[in-house]
């Protein structure tokens, strides 16, 4: 593992809007305390060390629903306590991006956008919750591209409720017209407490069948491979090595990082961390006790093993024998050569041929994902 902290994550639980399927740590921005909040995780940001950091990933919730002099008393503190940072990395919502909001993060160095579109079909947007029309999402990708914005990402659903093969194709045309640099496209994971889940647990919604399901991968598989855009995780392609997200992989390779702000999560020296959720208790958790951690897990050796397959293998590349070995000093085949002999028997696994050291999954193991990582999972007993 890499015990050097590379990474940070900035937690904004502020949006304008809540859409119907979200079960993030988010709350309307207009009944809440935001400048004390800023006050408070500003603070939380200067507690630890100031150090070089290789990326930084505000999220939300919704970061644009910031105003302007929000959003530089952030990246003024940010700045003040890392260095050499080469990705900085905003989520934005369409109809947020003015023109003096994307100059202003442009100004204050943010090098990749994360723009939430998720559909271009009117009426899934609709279902969606969200507030921004197809047009704005367009324009908010042009209007990045034009300030000088160096990686745009889009981010888009796929298994909606009632979403056809069709619907996805032109949200995919659409966007793979557009000038971008990545794409994550994620499926819809009906989460509990959200507006959507309790619709469809009314018979409200229709959600697509498995045999969709399997044609909108299929589709979307086909469609990226003909622009290349190339998958380098699960859910997510990039036009290049140079715009993968490099945040977002030192979760997937399992390393250590920050996480700022309420109901962030972080991992430090072995330990995994979640800050408390509501925004009130945040603060005052910061102010009478300078930290606002609500659980600690120190991560045992059997889940560090477990987890550098479960992350691992999400991406396109696998995971490394070298690398498992040179973290835990034991060889992968000593913890899992039985399910590793199982899985590349099945043909769900394959050794990479060139270099006979990276592992990863094949398309029917992609297809079967959730059964292929099951067999990581130690047995206490064992």
């Amino acid at each position: 593992m890499n015990t050097k902290i590379n990474s940070a994550y900035i937690h904004i639980p502020f949006c304008k809007h809540i859409c119907t399927y979200c079960d993030f740590n988010k709350y309307y921005i207009d009944t809440q305390p935001v400048d004390e909040y800023i006050d408070q995780l500003i603070k939380e940001i200067k507690s630890v060390p100031k150090q070089s950091m290789q990326t930084v990933f505000i999220g939300g919730g919704t970061p644009t629903a910031l105003s302007i002099e929000q959003l530089k008393r952030l990246f003024k503190v940010i700045y003040e306590q890392f260095n050499g940072i080469e990705e900085l990395t905003v989520e934005a919502n369409p109809e947020e991006l003015t023109d003096d909001k994307i100059e202003c993060l442009k100004a204050h160095g943010v090098n990749r956008l994360s723009i939430g579109v998720q559909t271009f079909d009117a009426e899934l947007l609709n279902v969606l919750g969200r507030a921004h029309s197809k047009d704005q999402a367009i324009q908010s990708v042009y209007k990045a591209k034009d300030v000088g914005i160096e990686s745009i990402s889009l981010d888009l659903m796929s298994e909606l409720p009632n979403q056809s093969l069709d619907q996805l194709k032109s949200s995919l045309e659409i966007a793979l017209n557009l000038p971008i640099d990545h794409i994550s496209i994620y499926g819809l994971i009906l989460e509990p407490q959200t507006m959507m889940y309790n619709a469809y647990r009314k018979s409200k919604l229709e959600l697509p069948t498995e045999t969709t399901i399997d044609e909108m991968d299929e589709m979307i598989e086909s469609m990226m491979e003909q622009v290349q855009m190339k998958r380098y995780e699960t859910s997510n392609f990039a036009t290049s090595e140079e715009h993968q997200s490099k945040h977002n992989l030192t979760y997937w390779n399992n390393d250590y990082y920050y996480g700022f702000g309420a109901g962030a999560h972080g991992y430090v020296d072995g330990v995994r961390y979640s800050n408390i959720n509501p925004v009130n208790h945040y603060i005052e958790s910061i102010k009478k006790h300078h930290h606002a951690r609500r659980d600690e897990h120190p991560v045992t050796l059997k889940e560090q093993y477990e987890e550098f397959m479960f992350l691992g293998l999400r991406k396109t590349e696998g995971v490394s024998r070298t690398e498992f070995e040179r973290r835990y000093g034991v060889t992968l085949e000593s913890i899992y050569e039985a399910p590793l002999n199982q899985l590349i028997h099945h043909q769900m696994i394959e050794v990479n041929p060139l270099n006979g050291d990276d592992i990863y999954l094949t398309k029917k193991g992609k297809r079967h994902a959730n059964e292929v990582l099951s067999h990581f999972i130690i047995d206490d007993q064992d």
